[in-house]
């Protein structure tokens, strides 16, 4: 379900300059990154490249769910780390991206940590947001 603007609590703002090899900074000056395409594209990748800045975005966010679903359900999760593969590749429209999600929960046993990973996945606002867009693998 999508919100409306009364609902929104706080909005990023980002500016990119020259797309994939140039500059991408925020308006409250918390980032500001030289952007070239990795090496594997062609590009020098003396910078980030936009996959990171996405990877680094939804690991953050998933782990945040994962922490609001651990509440709810009284698991430890402390300690755990959650980290976002995301690839890029050619498709019948360009270009499409795929996401691998890991999580290691060291203080629940395999079966809790993947149904957490899952319920996480159903509240992540990432995960929402590329729902049924592209492909997001689970795995613990």
């Amino acid at each position: 379900m999508s919100i409306q603007q009364s609902d929104v609590l706080y909005t990023a703002v980002a500016t990119a300059e020259n797309g994939r090899d140039g500059r991408v900074s925020t308006s409250d000056g918390q980032l500001d990154v030289v952007v070239n395409p990795p090496k594997e594209m062609g590009g020098s990748g003396a910078g980030t490249n936009p996959e990171q800045l996405f990877a680094a975005g939804y690991s953050a966010c998933f782990q945040g769910a994962l922490g609001v679903v651990a509440r709810n359900e009284n698991a430890d999760v402390s300690g755990a780390t959650v980290t976002a593969e995301v690839g890029i590749g050619k498709n019948d429209e360009g270009f499409g991206l795929i996401v691998k999600i890991s999580a290691v929960i060291p203080n629940v046993d395999r079966a809790k940590a993947e149904e957490l990973i899952e319920k996480a996945h159903q509240v992540c606002p990432y995960s929402k947001a590329t729902a049924g867009n592209i492909t997001v693998e689970l795995a613990v």
